[in-house]
């Protein structure tokens, strides 16, 4: 019976081909859209690593953090060298515990014996036994393992199947040759099996991968990681053997964390110790590796989803309308079959049956639709970038669009089904012009009223994001892109030491300046928004040192060369900025910003002192000037106390970790400014050759203008903007269509009621304010519904605005004039049309 009614669904939607094409290019858009922001949800959020046996696999904390830490964490997640090693060795109920490297390092590389100048990868350290933890086999050759990852052990280096493929062109001679890496000699003894990308989802991830132990190779020119227990740089994940108790095992690791913590290895300071009891940390599912880029997404994806479910409810909406339409047509041949006997059942469930395949038809074309939706939604997010997610839809992502087109089915079937369900065997002898029943068309005029609250309520998110997006990228930055260029060129990828590091630079500096068109270089730790951020706690001569365990003088702090304020366009507030007389002769000084200047001093900062690390510090830096509160972070962060130290200043330390970390803030100055007289044409491959002249080990990585920067930083905003446009104005079309639809029809079934009107003495203009009337007593029915969920909706993603209140008056008034012409355009045709009908004519077809 089923195939039967099948058959005969598949017949009348060929007897009516405008009405299928209409309706499954309705449902295709509905579904498309739904379907492309889960493929999305389902990548990001819900996928797990392309591993074997991903449920097996538990991460040890909960929490994303990056890069380099030390001291407490309150609730752990990243760990030293030293605290791995401990859980590894002495926890039972894993099979094996990996470790990975929670940032990641630029390197550069060259084929030994090659010409060629190096060139810039991305590459993560892990222990030896983590592809042996994922239970991965090589593409090519072996992956790395435990006897790699020892002191003294050769040095060796694994590819990503990617990198092999589109870097070194399917080459089988990569495997078993060595390259230099950061100028060490490295052995390449495999490649990763496609589709692997590591222990996180991220734009970019590794292009190679290194045991821990080439720490000291990589890092020549600075320190060795794997010498300071105290620093957690390490994200930790294991396989847990069958039937072990995670809890216990919880616990066990709880413990062995807080003795670590009370030994000497720890290096943490004496009134640290009554916060030791507090430390924690979580076993987690490790399936979906470290959870980084997922929290970022997280809120955006499921605002979009909520927003996709709304465009494919009007869809809905539009169908059950022509549905109705439909069956209010068929009603006499309905009327006449449950007149010669047939069951009441029987008609409901041919009429859902049609509804279904009508559906299913429309998942199917959506399925293309959010194949296309995906591939351009993941070109906007990844911009140059490259995100490891397949766009082609997977089982589960069939699954759901079949599960919604079946949903989808029920929900616009349900009224024409009713209808069906009430068809009256005297309708059929009456016949259906002289009927008195209107139900269909009120039924039809609820889901337009539905259609324009719903559209009303997008186009005001809409609105809202762009206003927020607009005076996030209004604001003032604190500093000028124009003309501005930013490049990285790091040192140690060519071998070079701390010592080294002003020799280095300065030729760099020279060498740069004295291309034509440049005006000034001056480089950095790290420049405005790019991701990058030096952090320390202040503390100031004269005053209390802060609390232990308190945040309250952290401050962000940067090493600059002279002249970087100016290049930058940074303007000075009070004092001078930093020149070529702070150097290693010099006192030691330091510019701070306008917020750092107001948390710590009452009065002027200038002349006064302060340190970093430790109270006996405090006096180390005397401030000379301050500047403009410049924005280091993303568009949305609340500036930060920050202080800037000279590039050709030393400070001293007692203790060697933190003389450590003076050496690598003199070394790691890899970001590059450049100011022009203009756009410079062929700019980058000049830097690239002269730089390539210093050394050719030297690579030059993210060349691109300061403007292009800052941009980047609105990219998840911008897509957001796009598709929330998007859908409120096909939500808009198709609320539109559906008014203009529905006026159509209550004209044409009032066609001898205008007539007679008309015989009577009515004028056109008032059968065509009769007809306008209807229709925007729906839209404005629709807007008084929409107005407040629109508000509610803007309080709902209250956290996605900036400067812009959820009832935003220019908004909702805005949006409100947007419908209204919306409903005057879809209803004008048709109240024209009515205006223009001869009575004589109506009554004829009476």
């Amino acid at each position: 019976m089923l195939a039967d009614d099948i058959r005969y669904s598949l017949r009348q939607f060929l007897k009516t081909p405008g009405f299928t094409v209409t309706a499954i290019l309705t449902l295709a858009l509905g579904i498309g859209a739904t379907t492309a922001i889960f493929t999305l949800i389902h990548a990001i959020l819900l996928k797990s690593l392309p591993v074997a046996s991903p449920s097996q696999l538990v991460r040890v904390g909960n929490n994303e953090n990056c890069c380099i830490n030390g001291g407490l964490e309150d609730d752990w997640s990243l760990f030293s060298t030293e605290q791995y090693r401990e859980f590894r060795d002495h926890t039972p109920g894993f099979s094996n515990l990996a470790a990975f490297q929670a940032g990641r390092s630029q390197i550069g590389v060259r084929r030994a014996g090659s010409n060629d100048p190096a060139k810039t990868f991305v590459s993560e350290m892990v222990s030896g036994n983590a592809f042996d933890t994922f239970g991965l086999t090589a593409w090519s050759g072996r992956l790395l393992h435990q006897s790699d990852d020892q002191k003294g052990a050769a040095p060796v280096a694994v590819i990503t199947y990617r990198t092999w493929q589109q870097k070194f062109g399917q080459d089988p001679s990569v495997v078993g040759s060595t390259f230099l890496i950061n100028g060490q000699a490295f052995t390449i003894v495999g490649i990763t099996p496609p589709g692997f990308f590591g222990e996180r989802l991220t734009s970019d991830p590794a292009a190679f991968w290194l045991p821990l132990s080439a720490s000291p190779l990589i890092q020549a020119g600075t320190f060795d990681v794997l010498d300071h227990p105290e620093l957690e740089w390490l994200n930790v994940i294991g396989r847990v053997q069958p039937g072990a108790n995670q809890k216990q095992m919880e616990s066990r690791m709880q413990v062995e964390l807080r003795e670590f913590l009370q030994s000497p290895l720890s290096k943490l300071p004496k009134d640290a110790a009554q916060f030791i009891p507090k430390q924690t940390l979580h076993l987690t599912y490790g399936g979906g590796g470290v959870q980084q880029m997922q929290e970022q997404y997280r809120s955006g994806l499921h605002l979009l989803m909520w927003i996709s479910a709304f465009v494919l409810l009007i869809a809905c909406a539009n169908l059950a309308n022509l549905m109705l339409v439909r069956a209010t047509s068929r009603k006499p041949q309905t009327s006449v079959r449950s007149a010669l006997g047939a069951p009441r059942g029987r008609l409901v469930s041919q009429a859902l049956t049609e509804s279904v395949v009508l559906a299913i038809l429309g998942g199917i074309a959506g399925i293309a639709v959010a194949y296309l939706g995906a591939r351009v939604l993941l070109s906007w997010a990844a911009g140059h970038s490259y995100l490891p997610i397949d766009p082609a839809p997977s089982l589960s992502v069939l699954g759901f669009a079949f599960a919604v087109s079946l949903v989808t089915g029920v929900v616009f079937g349900t009224a024409p089904a009713w209808m069906t369900a009430h068809a009256d065997p005297i309708e059929a002898l009456r016949g259906a012009n002289r009927s008195t029943k209107s139900s269909g068309l009120w039924a039809q005029k609820i889901l337009v009223i539905l259609q324009a609250a719903v559209s009303l309520g997008l186009l005001c998110t809409a609105g809202l994001l762009i206003r927020s997006l607009t005076n996030l990228q209004h604001q003032h930055f604190g500093f000028d892109t124009h003309n501005r260029y930013i490049l990285h060129v790091d040192p140690q990828m060519a071998g070079y030491k701390a010592d080294q590091a002003q020799v280095f630079y300065r030729q760099l500096h020279d060498t740069l300046a004295a291309l034509p068109g440049v005006r000034s270089v001056s480089y950095a730790l790290y420049s405005p928004m790019e991701g990058n951020n030096w952090g320390n706690t202040a503390y100031i001569e004269g005053q209390a040192p802060p609390a232990p365990g308190s945040n309250s003088n952290n401050a962000s702090w940067d090493r600059v060369s002279p002249g970087y304020f100016e290049t930058i366009g940074t303007r000075l507030i009070a004092g001078r900025t930093i020149t070529e007389q702070d150097n290693a002769g010099s006192r030691n000084v330091a510019v701070v910003n306008q917020t750092f200047a107001k948390r710590f001093f009452k009065d002027s900062a200038i002349g006064h002192h302060f340190g970093d690390l430790d109270q006996k510090y405090s006096g180390n830096f005397e401030i000379v000037g301050v500047v403009e509160d410049a924005q280091y972070w993303d568009p949305e962060s609340k500036i930060r106390a920050m202080f800037f130290l000279p590039a050709n200043q030393w400070s001293k330390y007692d203790d060697a970790s933190e003389t450590m970390f003076e050496n690598v803030s003199h070394l790691a100055m890899d970001t590059i400014v450049l100011q022009t007289a203009g756009h410079l044409p062929g700019l980058e491959a000049q830097v690239r050759n002269a730089v390539n002249q210093i050394n050719p080990n030297l690579t030059v990585s993210d060349f691109e203008t300061f403007d292009v920067q800052v941009k980047d930083e609105f990219i998840g905003q911008e897509i957001l903007v796009r598709l929330t446009s998007i859908f409120g104005f096909v939500a808009l079309a198709l609320a539109a269509i559906g008014l203009y639809g529905v006026t159509s029809y209550s004209v044409a079934q009032r066609t001898s009621e205008i007539g007679i009107r008309m015989a009577l003495g009515a004028d056109r203009t008032g059968i065509l304010q009769m007809v306008l009337r209807t229709a925007f007593l729906q839209a404005g029915i629709g807007l008084l519904i929409g107005l407040p969920a629109a508000i509610l909706g803007g309080h709902l993603m209250a956290s996605h605005l900036y400067g812009v209140q959820p009832w935003d008056p220019p908004v909702l008034l805005g949006t409100t004039v947007i419908l209204a012409l919306a409903a005057l355009l879809a209803a004008i045709i048709p109240a024209q049309r009515a205006a223009g009908i001869e009575p004589m004519v109506a009554l004829r077809i009476e």
